[in-house]
């Protein structure tokens, strides 16, 4: 399993297809999945740019993990995103059911991404919802990186404000190794 975090507009899903495309992998993007199957309460809360709860957000994936009929590899877009799914994450790997083989952590400024979130015209990207987002990240998704690193997960930091193609380049010269 490969993990690619990041704040909003770091390129995750982009480099997450790139590379579920180049390699055949199983890729679960969260926003996706939420954008799909999330209603009423759970969905305002989404759209005003806040995490869903660890309780849902776990059941979710569970869900996800159990439709995949195969063992092939599985890149995961935007999960986890607590210390909780970490934790879940954690113990699915301990009991075998995945390999952690490396997070991706797609790093760059605020204002890159501003940018980037503005010029791609989503419903949800308002500089409010931006703004809140950014936050959230780093207040709740962020600290994940140290706890990765300490449960002996290899955390790679990618420069993410270069162009599409050198990220990819990066990205395939760190799974080849």
């Amino acid at each position: 399993m490969i993990l690619m975090m990041g704040m909003a507009g770091s390129g995750k899903g982009t480099q997450g297809r790139m590379l579920a495309d180049a390699h055949g992998l199983h890729l679960i993007s969260m926003g996706d999945v939420f954008r799909t199957y999330a209603t009423g309460v759970v969905r305002e809360k989404m759209l005003a740019g806040a995490l869903i709860n660890d309780d849902e957000t776990i059941a979710l994936m569970n869900k996800v993990l159990l439709s995949i009929d195969d063992k092939g590899e599985i890149l995961l877009d935007g999960f986890p995103r607590s210390i909780a799914q970490a934790e879940w994450l954690l113990e699915q790997a301990k009991a075998g059911r995945c390999t952690l083989r490396a997070a991706f952590h797609l790093v760059a400024s605020r204002e890159a991404l501003k940018k980037r979130l503005q010029a791609r015209g989503r419903i949800d990207d308002t500089d409010a919802v931006i703004e809140a987002r950014f936050d959230e990240y780093e207040r709740a998704t962020a600290p994940i990186l140290d706890w990765l690193t300490e449960h002996d997960v290899n955390v790679i930091n990618v420069d993410a404000e270069r162009s599409v193609e050198v990220i990819n380049a990066d990205l395939e010269k760190h799974l080849s190794k």
